[in-house]
């Protein structure tokens, strides 16, 4: 379950890097560097969470292989098929969420982490690769300012934290509940609470 969560992850995110990449006429070697920060950036910070060396991603060559192979191909790919492909763009990155989601807390509970780690696993791992991917696009980070996003992470950490959830049946459900759940939250335009400042505190803000 692990290696396999682990493989869908690192496909679906090295996409939606690469998709984002290309929709801001990034060139090839930022393409490249956008997918495998996607697909990577999430285990790095994970790592960094619950005492893991960074180094420990070195390990995962044949990983890195299959995502500089999805790269490529994505960016080899004739661009009317592309463009279809870019619309399920949403898609690869709630199938990357879940999956890692799940994984770092998997990672996190073998490791006799308490369940606020195992909560924060989940949700790093799950969204830290868009984070440095929409950072270093220019855009807001995703997970803090559309939809209920990090939510779905931190509630399927919750449930693998508690014990509540420990076979491979178990772990595909809530695999593909999450993504169910990442996509109706983008179909029905779900929010958290949100508040704003005044135009004029901004402004004030702005001056100081």
């Amino acid at each position: 379950m692990w290696e396999v969560l682990t493989i869908i992850g690192t496909i679906a995110f090295a996409l939606s890097g690469a998709f984002v990449a290309m929709e801001e006429k990034y060139d090839l070697l930022g393409v490249y560097i956008l997918g495998l920060v996607t697909a990577f950036g999430g285990g790095a910070i994970r790592n960094l969470l619950i005492g893991v060396p960074v180094s420990a991603l070195w390990d995962q060559g044949s990983l890195f292989l299959i995502a500089i192979m999805v790269v490529t191909i994505a960016f080899l790919f004739p661009i009317p098929l592309l463009q279809q492909w870019v619309k399920f763009g949403l898609l690869f990155d709630a199938i990357g969420l879940s999956a890692f989601a799940i994984q770092g807390a998997i990672y996190a509970t073998e490791m006799g982490h308490p369940l606020s780690a195992v909560i924060v696993a989940a949700a790093l791992t799950g969204t830290g690769g868009g984070m440095i991917r929409d950072v270093l696009a220019g855009r807001k980070p995703l997970f803090l300012q559309k939809e209920i996003y990090i939510v779905w992470t931190m509630g399927a950490g919750l449930l693998i934290g508690l014990g509540l959830i420990h076979t491979p049946l178990g772990y595909t459900i809530l695999f593909l509940s999450v993504i169910i759940l990442r996509m109706l939250s983008v179909h029905f335009q779900w929010h958290l609470p949100s508040r704003q400042l005044g135009k004029r505190v901004q402004e004030i803000n702005k001056s100081m």
